[in-house]
């Protein structure tokens, strides 16, 4: 019985072929690999190789190999038909029988497959010859070691008109076929070449067939990246580049980090960084966004440094957020520096630089809100206004239960009560609703201020919001384990550790972002920098009123030092034991 090819691949994309295998031979890693005795003939040297970014195994010894089914049919000794529905349960999918339509369009793409195949070997043999000397050199210049060719089967396409088209006629395959997979195209001699003096770098799909190609111009040829259009076996804004291997590095880690073009992607897996994909330069799409869902919980936009690049990831936004924040998962953007992209980055700075960067990746809905916010500075828009549009934002981007919480962001940039900020959202909002917030922390209790939490504390954690250039200079006069509410403790904690750097209170905000509560706190907090004239207009003002503060808790350290040794006193006073000098 025939499956639907569709159905088969999800079975093997779902199976850890490491894990798989390994219930029947004792693997360890080797590399990329994982290498133990061969469980088809009897070997005390280790020649059997299982290459999980490929999904397929070989033994070097006697010559057997395939993937996940092939393997099970040959160790179990059962037919195709019932190994495959043993992975399919265990892999908990359903597969489905194929339609006779499909199985005539089989036929085809797997001619396709081979003719692909062939394809890239070929690029590879060219790479490597004196006619691929300016490919060679193209690639090492780009900073590509042997190991990552090889890994990613890069190639170059010599600036011949024929010589693909001479390696598929050698081997009898069907011309018609190879236009059909965009290699080559037709003309009044013949067929010619598509790909002429470019570096060749093949797409897979997540069972490691390849289904296309991009070439990058290594000259002044254009267009600069050529790559293949639809064809039977690939379409674009469907496959993600590199996702074969990134799957299992995102298994461990959760993680995806998506870069536009394959070389961006390639230069970030040579860095060590596992779990990227590309887009292959084409928009974001909702079925890459689906694709992305089923390997990860968190997916990481990283695009371009300049306009370009922007504009790029907020398109990606409005067609993965509902696909990935409104399923559950976490959408972030990766801000690169003005000029940068990953592939330059990545090889400037280093590894963990790039992963510094990966880490401070914002939320997708506050990339999409800031922009909106920074225009209120303008003077040409008033809040209400500003804040409709980040209404419908929140309410767009993010599940129902977290847009308080993004409510309370918005409210905090715009110097509202978050009361007000509903109000604006209504179409009816009448005009001049967005009242100033009371200066000071002493006025009407705002929302998120907690009655009881001592007013030292409250005081010194707003100065630092209003005034982020303090935190720094007085990080070392005092120690957050010093304050008594265990919630600003924690506030003072992520200031010490994470605002140091801070140019403004909206840096600040955003470090509270993934707790709900301290946000609040922080809203609150933070009003006094949002009304019409901060209470610390100069720096000195604000140094001597930390210093009084700071004085405060030198006091209350030392009033704390004498009841402890009034207590020691008292205990050594009955106890009848001689008082020592404790002072």
């Amino acid at each position: 019985m025939a499956f639907d090819r569709s159905s088969l691949r999800e079975v093997l994309a779902r199976t850890d072929l490491v894990a798989f295998i390994g219930q029947y031979v004792p693997l360890k890693k080797r590399g990329n690999d994982f290498v133990g005795l061969c469980p088809f003939h009897g070997e005390k040297t280790p020649s059997f190789h299982v290459h999980p970014d490929r999904g397929f195994y070989k033994c070097f010894g006697c010559g057997k190999g395939g993937d996940a089914i092939s393997f099970l049919m040959e160790r179990e000794n059962l037919p195709f038909p019932e190994a495959a529905r043993m992975l399919a349960v265990r892999a908990g999918v359903e597969l489905e029988p194929e339609r006779p339509e499909q199985a005539r369009a089989r036929s085809e793409k797997e001619r396709i497959y081979e003719i692909n195949s062939v394809a890239a070997a070929y690029f590879a043999r060219m790479l490597k010859a004196p006619e691929g000397k300016r490919g060679s050199e193209y690639a090492r210049g780009r900073g590509l070691d042997d190991a990552t060719i090889e890994r990613f089967a890069i190639g170059y396409a010599p600036d011949r008109w024929d010589g693909l088209v001479e390696e598929l006629t050698s081997r009898g395959l069907d011309l018609p076929l190879a236009e059909r997979a965009g290699l080559v195209r037709p003309g009044q001699r013949g067929y010619y070449d598509f790909y002429r003096d470019r570096l060749m770098v093949p797409t897979r799909n997540t069972t490691g067939e390849i289904v296309a190609f991009g070439g990058r111009s290594i000259g002044d040829g254009e267009p600069k990246y050529l790559n293949t259009s639809t064809t039977p076996v690939y379409t674009k804004g469907q496959v993600l580049f590199a996702l074969e291997i990134a799957r299992r590095a995102a298994k461990e880690s959760g993680t995806l980090v998506v870069v536009e073009g394959y070389l961006d992607c390639i230069a970030l897996h040579q860095a060590g960084i596992a779990n990227a994909v590309a887009s292959l330069g084409t928009a974001f799409t909702a079925e890459q966004a689906d694709e992305l869902r089923k390997y990860a919980d968190r997916i990481i936009l990283c695009y371009d440094g300049d306009a370009a690049g922007n504009a790029a990831a907020l398109r990606a936004i409005d067609i993965a957020a509902t696909k990935i924040e409104r399923a559950g998962a976490s959408l972030r953007i990766c801000v690169l520096p003005p000029g940068e992209d990953p592939d330059s980055f990545v090889r400037a700075h280093g590894r963990a630089a790039f992963e510094g960067l990966l880490a401070e990746a914002v939320p997708a809905v506050q990339f999409k809100l800031d922009p909106r916010i920074a225009r209120l500075a303008t003077g040409f828009e008033n809040p209400a206004a500003i804040a409709r549009e980040a209404e419908e934002i929140v309410r767009r981007l993010v599940p129902r239960e977290e847009w308080d919480r993004w409510r309370t962001y918005v409210a905090m940039r715009l110097g509202l009560a978050v009361d007000d900020l509903r109000a604006a959202a209504r179409v009816d909002a009448i005009a001049g609703f967005a009242r100033p917030v009371e200066a000071g922390l002493g006025g009407t209790r705002r929302a998120g201020a907690r009655i009881g939490a001592p007013s030292s504390e409250r005081e010194l954690l707003a100065i630092f919001i209003e005034r982020p250039e303090l935190i720094a200079l007085f990080a070392d006069a005092i120690a957050p384990n010093e304050f008594r509410d265990e919630r600003y403790r924690r506030i003072l904690l992520t200031l010490f550790e994470r605002g140091r750097d801070a140019e403004s209170s909206g840096e600040l905000f955003s470090l509270f972002i993934e707790d709900a509560e301290l946000l609040e706190i922080v809203a609150a907090l933070g009003q006094a920098d949002r009304s019409p004239t901060p209470r610390y207009p100069g720096i000195e003002d604000a140094k001597a009123h930390v210093r009084r503060i700071l004085t405060h808790f030198e006091r209350e350290r030392e009033r704390r030092r004498l009841d402890e040794l009034n207590r020691e006193v008292d205990s050594l006073l009955e106890a009848g034991d001689p008082i020592p000098d404790l002072l």
